[in-house]
Protein backbone atom coordinates (compact mmCIF):
# COMPACT_ATOMS: atom_id res chain seq x y z
CA UNK A 1 0.00 0.00 0.00
CA UNK A 2 1.45 3.43 -0.78
CA UNK A 3 1.22 6.21 1.67
CA UNK A 4 0.98 9.81 1.02
CA UNK A 5 1.74 12.64 3.53
CA UNK A 6 -1.16 15.30 2.56
CA UNK A 7 -0.47 19.03 4.61
CA UNK A 8 -3.34 20.95 5.63
CA UNK A 9 -3.40 24.46 6.69
CA UNK A 10 -7.35 25.12 7.59
CA UNK A 11 -10.09 22.52 8.83
CA UNK A 12 -12.37 23.72 5.38
CA UNK A 13 -9.01 23.27 2.67
CA UNK A 14 -9.50 19.22 2.05
CA UNK A 15 -8.42 17.18 -0.85
CA UNK A 16 -12.03 17.08 -1.61
CA UNK A 17 -12.33 15.23 -5.11
CA UNK A 18 -9.05 13.96 -4.56
CA UNK A 19 -9.41 12.12 -1.75
CA UNK A 20 -11.78 9.25 -3.43
CA UNK A 21 -9.84 9.05 -6.38
CA UNK A 22 -6.84 8.26 -4.14
CA UNK A 23 -8.54 5.79 -1.82
CA UNK A 24 -10.03 3.80 -4.88
CA UNK A 25 -6.07 3.89 -5.89
CA UNK A 26 -5.13 1.89 -2.85
CA UNK A 27 -3.07 5.16 -1.01
CA UNK A 28 -3.14 5.41 2.75
CA UNK A 29 -3.49 9.05 3.80
CA UNK A 30 -1.87 11.17 6.45
CA UNK A 31 -2.76 14.67 7.27
CA UNK A 32 -0.58 16.75 8.72
CA UNK A 33 -2.96 19.58 10.31
CA UNK A 34 -0.72 22.76 11.13
CA UNK A 35 -3.79 24.96 12.19
CA UNK A 36 -3.67 22.53 14.77
CA UNK A 37 -0.09 21.63 15.26
CA UNK A 38 1.52 24.42 14.55
CA UNK A 39 5.11 22.73 15.77
CA UNK A 40 4.67 19.43 14.25
CA UNK A 41 7.64 17.89 12.69
CA UNK A 42 6.35 15.24 10.32
CA UNK A 43 9.33 13.15 8.45
CA UNK A 44 8.73 11.98 4.83
CA UNK A 45 10.05 8.14 5.28
CA UNK A 46 8.14 5.30 4.52
CA UNK A 47 5.97 7.94 2.41
CA UNK A 48 5.46 7.75 -1.58
CA UNK A 49 4.46 11.47 -2.06
CA UNK A 50 3.40 14.82 -1.08
CA UNK A 51 0.31 16.79 -1.30
CA UNK A 52 0.42 20.36 -0.15
CA UNK A 53 -3.15 22.31 0.41
CA UNK A 54 -4.32 25.89 0.27
CA UNK A 55 -4.55 28.31 3.23
CA UNK A 56 -5.24 32.03 3.69
CA UNK A 57 -1.58 32.56 5.18
CA UNK A 58 1.22 34.22 2.78
CA UNK A 59 4.19 31.99 2.35
CA UNK A 60 6.27 35.19 3.32
CA UNK A 61 5.34 34.63 6.64
CA UNK A 62 7.24 32.07 7.48
CA UNK A 63 9.18 34.27 9.88
CA UNK A 64 6.28 34.20 12.22
CA UNK A 65 4.58 30.97 10.77
CA UNK A 66 7.27 28.16 11.66
CA UNK A 67 5.56 25.56 9.78
CA UNK A 68 6.28 27.31 6.29
CA UNK A 69 9.77 26.82 6.77
CA UNK A 70 8.81 23.26 7.79
CA UNK A 71 6.99 22.34 4.84
CA UNK A 72 9.64 23.65 2.78
CA UNK A 73 12.28 21.50 3.82
CA UNK A 74 9.73 18.21 3.01
CA UNK A 75 9.29 20.00 -0.25
CA UNK A 76 12.80 19.97 -1.00
CA UNK A 77 13.32 16.45 0.31
CA UNK A 78 10.43 14.84 -1.54
CA UNK A 79 12.38 16.16 -4.84
CA UNK A 80 15.47 15.41 -3.92
CA UNK A 81 13.76 11.42 -3.44
CA UNK A 82 12.17 11.86 -6.50
CA UNK A 83 8.59 12.04 -5.37
CA UNK A 84 5.42 12.84 -6.70
CA UNK A 85 4.62 16.86 -5.15
CA UNK A 86 1.12 18.19 -5.82
CA UNK A 87 0.97 21.63 -4.02
CA UNK A 88 -3.13 23.12 -4.07
CA UNK A 89 -3.02 27.67 -3.87
CA UNK A 90 -0.76 28.16 -0.59
CA UNK A 91 0.78 24.24 -1.80
CA UNK A 92 2.05 25.73 -5.37
CA UNK A 93 3.47 28.76 -3.61
CA UNK A 94 5.41 27.25 -1.14
CA UNK A 95 7.17 24.92 -4.07
CA UNK A 96 7.91 28.14 -5.36
CA UNK A 97 9.39 29.32 -2.88
CA UNK A 98 11.18 26.36 -2.33
CA UNK A 99 12.52 26.24 -5.96
CA UNK A 100 13.63 30.00 -5.31
CA UNK A 101 11.31 31.73 -7.14
CA UNK A 102 9.56 35.05 -5.78
CA UNK A 103 5.96 35.10 -4.31
CA UNK A 104 3.95 38.39 -3.67
CA UNK A 105 0.96 39.69 -3.66
CA UNK A 106 -1.17 39.41 -7.01
CA UNK A 107 -2.28 42.97 -8.42
CA UNK A 108 -6.24 41.35 -7.45
CA UNK A 109 -7.40 38.75 -5.55
CA UNK A 110 -9.07 36.51 -7.61
CA UNK A 111 -11.94 35.18 -5.31
CA UNK A 112 -14.71 32.87 -7.14
CA UNK A 113 -14.66 31.53 -11.07
CA UNK A 114 -12.25 32.59 -14.00
CA UNK A 115 -11.01 32.02 -17.22
CA UNK A 116 -8.08 29.86 -16.92
CA UNK A 117 -6.11 29.25 -20.02
CA UNK A 118 -3.65 26.15 -20.80
CA UNK A 119 -0.37 26.98 -22.06
CA UNK A 120 1.11 25.61 -25.42
CA UNK A 121 3.14 23.28 -23.09
CA UNK A 122 0.11 22.44 -21.56
CA UNK A 123 -1.26 20.42 -25.02
CA UNK A 124 1.66 18.17 -24.03
CA UNK A 125 1.68 17.76 -20.20
CA UNK A 126 -0.68 14.66 -19.02
CA UNK A 127 -2.29 16.36 -16.76
CA UNK A 128 -3.23 19.30 -18.17
CA UNK A 129 -3.89 17.82 -21.78
CA UNK A 130 -7.62 18.16 -21.34
CA UNK A 131 -8.11 21.79 -20.53
CA UNK A 132 -9.55 23.77 -23.78
CA UNK A 133 -8.86 27.46 -24.46
CA UNK A 134 -10.79 28.82 -22.01
CA UNK A 135 -12.09 26.93 -18.45
CA UNK A 136 -13.84 28.34 -15.54
CA UNK A 137 -12.24 26.98 -12.90
CA UNK A 138 -12.09 27.99 -9.11
CA UNK A 139 -9.94 30.23 -7.45
CA UNK A 140 -9.36 31.34 -3.87
CA UNK A 141 -5.91 33.71 -3.68
CA UNK A 142 -4.39 36.91 -3.25
CA UNK A 143 -0.45 35.94 -3.54
CA UNK A 144 1.15 34.62 -7.11
CA UNK A 145 4.12 33.46 -8.04
CA UNK A 146 6.69 33.57 -10.41
CA UNK A 147 7.59 30.41 -12.55
CA UNK A 148 10.54 28.46 -10.91
CA UNK A 149 13.53 28.52 -13.06
CA UNK A 150 13.43 25.37 -15.28
CA UNK A 151 9.78 24.77 -14.48
CA UNK A 152 7.27 24.53 -17.22
CA UNK A 153 4.34 27.18 -17.40
CA UNK A 154 1.06 24.96 -18.01
CA UNK A 155 -1.83 27.56 -17.29
CA UNK A 156 -2.55 31.27 -16.97
CA UNK A 157 -5.66 34.25 -16.83
CA UNK A 158 -6.03 37.25 -17.31
CA UNK A 159 -5.62 38.29 -13.58
CA UNK A 160 -3.05 36.11 -12.85
CA UNK A 161 -0.41 34.83 -15.76
CA UNK A 162 1.10 32.35 -13.55
CA UNK A 163 -1.54 29.70 -12.69
CA UNK A 164 0.37 26.35 -12.84
CA UNK A 165 3.65 24.99 -13.39
CA UNK A 166 5.15 21.10 -13.75
CA UNK A 167 8.67 20.94 -12.35
CA UNK A 168 10.34 17.63 -13.72
CA UNK A 169 8.14 15.38 -14.02
CA UNK A 170 6.33 14.58 -10.50
CA UNK A 171 5.99 18.53 -9.17
CA UNK A 172 3.13 20.68 -9.80
CA UNK A 173 1.56 23.66 -8.45
CA UNK A 174 -1.80 24.54 -8.75
CA UNK A 175 -2.94 28.25 -7.99
CA UNK A 176 -6.57 27.57 -8.61
CA UNK A 177 -8.77 25.18 -6.99
CA UNK A 178 -9.86 21.95 -9.03
CA UNK A 179 -10.11 19.76 -5.37
CA UNK A 180 -13.70 21.78 -4.33
CA UNK A 181 -16.98 20.54 -4.87
CA UNK A 182 -20.27 22.10 -4.98
CA UNK A 183 -20.74 21.74 -1.04
CA UNK A 184 -17.03 22.69 -0.03
CA UNK A 185 -17.84 25.97 -2.37
CA UNK A 186 -20.99 26.94 -0.18
CA UNK A 187 -18.66 26.06 3.28
CA UNK A 188 -15.89 28.29 1.77
CA UNK A 189 -18.40 31.32 1.91
CA UNK A 190 -19.32 31.03 5.30
CA UNK A 191 -16.77 30.72 7.06
CA UNK A 192 -16.10 34.10 9.04
CA UNK A 193 -12.70 34.61 8.24
CA UNK A 194 -13.55 34.05 4.43
CA UNK A 195 -16.41 36.28 5.01
CA UNK A 196 -14.85 39.36 6.18
CA UNK A 197 -11.87 38.91 3.55
CA UNK A 198 -14.72 39.05 0.78
CA UNK A 199 -16.13 41.72 2.46
CA UNK A 200 -13.37 44.43 2.31
CA UNK A 201 -12.98 43.88 -1.55
CA UNK A 202 -15.00 45.84 -4.52
CA UNK A 203 -16.30 43.33 -7.42
CA UNK A 204 -16.18 40.07 -5.32
CA UNK A 205 -19.47 39.27 -4.49
CA UNK A 206 -20.19 35.89 -2.83
CA UNK A 207 -24.45 35.62 -3.69
CA UNK A 208 -22.68 35.68 -7.53
CA UNK A 209 -20.56 32.67 -6.68
CA UNK A 210 -23.43 30.40 -5.03
CA UNK A 211 -25.16 31.13 -8.43
CA UNK A 212 -22.72 30.48 -11.03
CA UNK A 213 -20.83 27.13 -8.97
CA UNK A 214 -24.14 25.03 -10.38
CA UNK A 215 -23.14 26.26 -13.85
CA UNK A 216 -19.95 25.17 -13.92
CA UNK A 217 -18.98 22.79 -11.49
CA UNK A 218 -19.61 19.73 -13.75
CA UNK A 219 -17.58 20.49 -16.16
CA UNK A 220 -14.61 21.15 -12.83
CA UNK A 221 -15.22 17.54 -11.87
CA UNK A 222 -14.35 16.42 -15.19
CA UNK A 223 -11.11 18.37 -15.01
CA UNK A 224 -10.51 17.23 -11.60
CA UNK A 225 -10.75 13.99 -12.22
CA UNK A 226 -8.51 13.93 -15.50
CA UNK A 227 -5.91 15.71 -13.71
CA UNK A 228 -5.85 14.23 -10.37
CA UNK A 229 -6.21 10.34 -12.32
CA UNK A 230 -2.74 11.28 -14.31
CA UNK A 231 -1.57 12.39 -11.12
CA UNK A 232 -2.09 9.42 -9.34
CA UNK A 233 -0.61 7.61 -12.57
CA UNK A 234 2.74 9.19 -11.21
CA UNK A 235 2.61 6.48 -8.78
CA UNK A 236 2.59 3.61 -10.65
CA UNK A 237 0.20 2.79 -8.75
CA UNK A 238 -3.16 3.23 -10.35
CA UNK A 239 -5.58 0.56 -9.23
CA UNK A 240 -6.30 -2.21 -11.74
CA UNK A 241 -10.27 -3.00 -11.97
CA UNK A 242 -11.11 -6.72 -12.51
CA UNK A 243 -14.19 -7.32 -15.25
CA UNK A 244 -16.21 -10.50 -13.44
CA UNK A 245 -17.71 -12.73 -15.49
CA UNK A 246 -21.70 -12.35 -15.65
CA UNK A 247 -23.77 -14.34 -14.34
Amino acid sequence: MKKLLVCQHVPHEILGTLNPLLKRAGFRIRYVNFGRHPDAEPRLEGYHGLVVLGGPMSVNDAGQLRHLTTEMKLIEQAMKRHLPVLGICLGSQLIAKTLGANVYPNKEKEIGWYDVSPTEEAERDPLLVEFRGTEKIFQWHGDTFDIPKSAVHLAFSRVCVNQAFRYGANVYGLQFHLEVDERMIHRWLKVPENRQEIAGLEGIDPEQIHRETPEYISRLHQLSDRVFSEFIKIFGVQKKFLSLPSR
